[in-house]
């Protein structure tokens, strides 16, 4: 595949909000964590971005190999214990202590944001007409993790219709990042500014996959479209957002 198309976005968190993103969506206890099945899922996603050709950031695969030796550590024989006193080092100490602090962290910037959102809503000036301003929405890329998007991505793969020959063939150039953008904002115009996220996804041919969820991607980060779930696992929505200027 053209290499041209490989792409670096700051929209990931780090690989310990990838683990955190895990833990949350396959309810996993943060205080035991089953190595095999965390890695197994982590690997995954590892291969998903590669598949789009996302270019990915060494701390990833320095945690996917962090992953591996803790799960082969854990799959050791266990050394008989002559006293119960004596303490025996779990493997995964370290990485879920560090998953805590993260988290902490993360449960504190959110609150900042929060504060700050609301701190904006508070005007100190002189009365004005602010009926404009109001019914404009709020700027937001919606509730929707990129590692939700790369799951959504994943059920597109797995179309049974795309597996089978097609009976025509689409002999059409290739479209850039910059030209998908265009086309997504104008069909989502066209269908009441909401369509499925699947929906998007309407020829079966790679290269035009990974344009169109890497154009989602850039339309996000532009905070030109919302990406919004009613419920874990459930059909993603996006939504076209108003101009603000």
């Amino acid at each position: 595949m053209n290499q041209g198309y490989k792409v670096k976005t700051d929209i990931f968190e780090g690989p310990l909000d990838l683990l955190l993103h895990l833990i949350k969506q396959y309810e996993i206890d943060i205080y035991d964590i089953p190595m095999t099945e965390i890695t197994h899922q982590y690997m995954q996603f590892i291969n998903q971005m590669k598949n789009i050709q996302l270019d990915i950031a060494s701390e990833y695969l320095v945690m996917a190999a962090t992953l591996l030796s803790i799960k082969s550590k854990m799959l050791l024989p266990k050394k008989e214990i002559d006293s119960e006193d004596e303490y025996t080092e779990d493997p995964r100490e370290e990485l879920i202590e560090r998953l805590i602090e993260y988290r902490k962290y993360k449960e504190i910037a959110n609150q900042l944001k929060d504060k700050e959102l609301e701190e904006n809503t508070i005007y100190t000036r002189a009365p004005i007409d602010f009926k404009n301003i109001l019914n404009k929405p709020q700027v937001t890329k919606g509730n929707v993790s990129i590692y939700d998007m790369l799951s959504a991505l994943e059920t597109v793969y797995l179309r049974k219709e795309w597996n089978q020959p097609l009976d025509t063939k689409i002999n059409r150039s290739e479209i850039s990042v910059k030209e998908s953008m265009t086309h997504i904002k104008e069909y989502i115009k066209d269908k009441n500014k909401r369509v499925k996220f699947s929906e998007l996804f309407q020829i079966p041919k790679k290269i035009y996959i990974i344009t169109t969820f890497l154009a989602i991607l850039e339309l996000m980060k532009q905070n030109e479209v919302a990406c919004k779930q009613d419920e874990q696992f459930s059909e993603i929505y996006i939504n076209l957002l108003e101009e603000t200027s």
